[in-house]
């Protein structure tokens, strides 16, 4: 059970300059009104300039637009200081970003930087993103008195009354961008009459290495909370992440095509997956053949998210050396996940999975879905062939699992085209309504494997083979 990600692979933390930079000395002044985006970017410019150092944030409420990173900068934020970050969707300038996998145009994100080295977020201080002014809410995630108090309190229903959107910019762009991105049109000019539709991740670090993130509470995201993408030697700790449960696109960490990361002793209490490994979407993230790789997670807690450790549905440039362990996940909608479809290609390998306690998962504990996303229909496709769109999940390590309380146990859903492969449960207790399902599963091992079930076989397998259990 030994990941390759262990094996002479240490991930390197930045070095800082003992310089320190108050962001007083810049004009800002921490009473929640002024705002103090200037500051904060000549507080940037200055450290960087000198060769980089220590930016502090003490107690207090900061309000800014958003705070573009330097390299060789450490910002730290003091126990007791708030960095709000404004909710007039007009200081987020257009950028060229990626979102769920491909190249996008988007808001500029909170905490934003592309190309750097050396960078630390530190503290024990909070990033609210203003997320309430971006999100839109599906009506069936809320209870009735919580949407009529929405709904009456500003913004605009969509046609079938079953999504509020913050604004009828937003909504407009619901319909729009689609059709900006299905022409693959890039020019933000294009973009400028909805950009309140394009919701940008909290976090958004691009092709950057050598970062740490030590300390803070994120929280409030308008979109996915942490986003590293294309990243190497990140290290990420001691950190809680908070989005509202009925938030769309609630992520709370997604490791998109990084290499070399470390993520210990984190909290997630999210609206969407929890911790999520990605690498791209479809033909785009084939073509940019960048997978995630070389990942160690340890000691995480998560306390609400469809998943709790989740890899996919975006794996198209592939995902291996993969290790999470000693971690716990409460009222989770699904507890391990593993999710893909027809069209993404790519290959998950090498994942090691040991030691995560479960309770209370509201839909299954360990899931495999190569069907993710799509319709009945389609799933009935059993002449489709093999191409380089077929992705491929094997020699997946799962052990010391124990999870009281689920719907299902474990559900297996391979392609008939590439079933999965290479499958080791060992050592595993779980207590669920229904227990094991399997199909177009080759070469897997049950070992020492104990399902409580109430309804139906323990276990029912279709179109498998060599299957072992002991």
């Amino acid at each position: 059970m030994r990941s390759k990600c262990e094996e002479n692979k240490k991930v390197i933390k930045p070095i800082f300059r003992n310089a320190h930079y108050d962001i007083r000395s810049y004009g800002a002044l921490g009473n929640g009104q002024k705002m103090n985006t200037e500051a904060f970017a000549q507080a940037m410019e200055a450290c960087a300039s000198d060769g980089g150092g220590r930016i502090t944030v003490p107690y207090g409420v900061w309000l800014t637009g958003p705070i573009r990173f330097k390299s060789n900068v450490n910002l730290h934020l003091e126990d007791g200081a708030i960095i709000l970050f404004s909710q007039n969707i007009e200081d987020y300038q257009l950028i060229l970003s990626s979102f769920e996998g491909v190249q996008a145009v988007r808001c500029q994100s909170p905490l934003d930087g592309e190309g750097l080295e050396n960078i630390a977020i530190t503290g024990f201080g909070i990033f609210d993103g203003a997320g309430e002014v971006w999100r839109p809410v599906k009506r069936f995630k809320m209870t009735d008195n919580q949407w009529g108090k929405l709904i009456h309190s500003s913004g605009v229903l969509d046609k079938e009354q079953e999504i509020w959107w913050p604004s009828e910019n937003a909504w407009n762009g619901s319909k729009l961008v689609p059709k900006l991105q299905k022409k693959g049109s890039m020019n933000f000019s294009d973009y400028e009459n909805v950009r309140h539709f394009l919701r940008p991740n909290l976090l958004s670090f691009r092709k950057s290495k050598n970062i740490l993130i030590d300390g803070p509470t994120f929280q409030n995201s308008p979109a996915w909370c942490l986003h590293p993408w294309q990243c190497e030697h990140v290290t990420i700790r001691n950190i809680t992440v908070r989005n509202p449960w009925f938030s769309q696109n609630g992520d709370g960490l997604d490791l998109e095509s990084c290499s070399l990361v470390k993520v210990e002793n984190c909290t997630f209490d999210v609206g969407d997956d929890a911790i999520c490994i990605k690498s791209g979407k479809n033909e785009e993230g084939r073509r940019l053949a960048k997978p995630c790789k070389d990942i160690d997670i340890r000691n995480c807690k998560v306390y609400s998210g469809h998943g709790g450790f989740v890899i996919g549905s975006e794996m198209s440039g592939g995902v291996k050396n993969v290790k999470i362990s000693g971690c716990t996940f409460f009222g989770t909608d699904t507890g391990l996940r593993f999710k893909s479809t027809r069209g993404r290609g790519g290959t998950v390998e090498n994942i090691s999975i040991d030691k995560i306690n479960m309770v209370d998962i509201k839909k299954e504990a360990i899931v495999f879905h190569m069907f993710y996303e799509l319709s009945d229909e389609d799933m009935k496709g059993d002449n489709v062939p093999f191409s380089e769109e077929t992705p491929i999940f094997r020699d997946i390590h799962i052990q010391n699992i124990i999870c009281n309380g689920a719907e299902t146990a474990i559900l297996l859903k391979g392609l008939p085209e590439k079933p999965l492969q290479n499958l080791t449960f060992r050592n595993i207790f779980i207590q669920a309504i229904h227990g094991i399902y399997c199909s177009n599963v080759h070469y897997a091992e049950f070992i020492n494997v104990e399902v409580e079930t109430e309804k139906g076989e323990p276990i029912i397998m279709e179109d498998c083979q060599e299957i072992s259990r002991r």
